[in-house]
């Protein structure tokens, strides 16, 4: 495949304002108007002097390196202030980089913020036309594509309304439309899909899948919605703090992102309320402490400390994983197999789970309620309580699919 994009030693740096000294005497500010005029001309000079380094210079990027493919839909995630949007406005010729070098072989189709390139006074449809002639395409081409332009965004209704009367939501819908029906060589998408509601995004990634698959496109798409990312994107890229960590798998790289913001199992709770609860969660462990990671298909002990403040009958305890996306990966239940409805009197106890791990490798949340007589009595999240890593025996280890790993054998008769 041909390279697309290529990006060399990519930075770019602000100059921040700093908050301005006064004098606390008299004698003080008097010497400061006085020597105002020079101090104003020597910050107007510094303002464009970044050969030295202080508190005031702010790295956007730094050093950043990559190569984009033809039809490549690649990722770019990180926290907020990693220097994901910094990067989209330069690749989209919006800002200019301080240093380094960078090649773009086809037309930019770009959609950085909401309603970016919309006139408010104009309509809809008005608004189609400058962004398609913006983007380089002739009348008659944006003729073509209008209908399917207009159908794809949903605000037929109001396409000859001024813009200015959209809704946010409004504003995304036709702006990706347009950007993603006017043939593009390279589309690049920031974190917008947020705005859309639930049916739009999937048309939205429906849309970008047919653009880079079936017509052979190059997608840019920065997300905080992970498992978009891990859908839609063939790899993907780690930014942090304006550098570029890795470039990985899409679904390496979603695992990777979440395992940074990893800070290990919270064992105790902090700040809980025992006024007017009949019982709490105190604490709990993973494989007697042992293991903050723990390899696929391995066996597991989760105990987790309850303090009955009160006697309690017809109890149920349950537990629940989810991973990164939010979905539920594994449910257990004291009342699993038919087992009947316990009491405790008051008194500290230790629920014990014991399962065997066959997850694929990411990090994972932790929920523990209690029922008592049908009425909840607690419900504690832990958010990235531990982490799966991947069993290096496993076939699956590069190209995991579904949720779970499971070891089977196979015979031909």
């Amino acid at each position: 495949m041909n390279k697309v994009i290529k990006v060399s030693n990519l930075s770019k740096r602000y100059r921040l304002g700093l908050k301005e000294k006064y004098a606390d005497t008299l004698v003080g500010k008097i010497s400061q108007i006085i020597r105002s005029p020079y101090d104003n001309l020597k910050r107007l000079r510094d303002l464009n002097r970044f050969g030295l380094e202080d508190d005031s210079v702010f790295w956007a990027l730094k050093d950043v390196s990559f190569e984009v493919k033809e039809g490549e839909v690649l990722g770019i995630i990180g926290k907020n202030g990693a220097g994901k949007s910094t990067l989209l406005k330069i690749l989209s010729q919006i800002t200019e980089p301080t240093s380094g070098n960078i090649e773009i072989h086809g037309r930019v189709a770009s959609l950085l913020e909401v309603g970016t390139g919309f006139h408010p006074e104009l309509s809809g449809r008005e608004n189609i036309y400058m962004n398609g002639t913006i983007l380089g395409m002739t009348r008659r081409e944006i003729d073509s594509k209008l209908d399917e332009i207009i159908d794809f965004s949903g605000v037929e209704k109001f396409i000859d309304t001024p813009v200015k009367f959209y809704s946010s939501g409004m504003k995304v819908r036709l702006g990706f439309s347009v950007a993603a029906h006017l043939d593009p060589e390279i589309l690049i998408i920031d974190e917008v899909l947020a705005v859309g509601d639930y049916e739009f995004q999937k048309k939205c990634l429906g849309k970008m899948e047919d653009v880079s698959k079936n017509h052979g496109r190059t997608v840019l798409f920065v997300s905080h919605q992970m498992d978009a990312i891990a859908k839609l994107c063939d790899c993907a890229l780690i930014l942090e703090k304006g550098k570029c960590l890795e470039r990985k798998d899409a679904n390496e790289a979603v695992s990777i992102y979440f395992s940074s913001n990893f800070e290990g199992k919270q064992f105790k709770r902090q700040n809980f309320e025992k006024a007017n609860k009949s019982g709490v969660f105190l604490s709990w462990t993973f494989n007697s402490n042992k293991f903050e990671q723990i390899v696929t298909n391995s066996h597991c002990e989760i105990c987790v400390t309850f303090l009955c403040l009160s006697k309690m009958t017809n109890l149920e305890f349950g537990l629940i994983i989810k991973d990164v996306f939010g979905s539920i990966i594994y449910s257990a239940n004291s009342q699993d197999g038919g087992k009947y409805l316990f009491s405790l009197d008051k008194g500290q106890y230790v629920f014990k789970i014991n399962f065997f791990l066959c997850f694929k490798p990411q990090v994972y949340d932790l929920e523990f309620a209690i029922n008592s007589d049908g009425v909840l009595k607690d419900h504690w999240v832990v958010k990235n309580s531990f982490e799966v890593l991947d069993d290096k025996y496993s076939v699956l280890n590069t190209a995991w699919k579904g949720v779970c790993s499971m070891h089977s054998s196979f015979s031909i008769e």
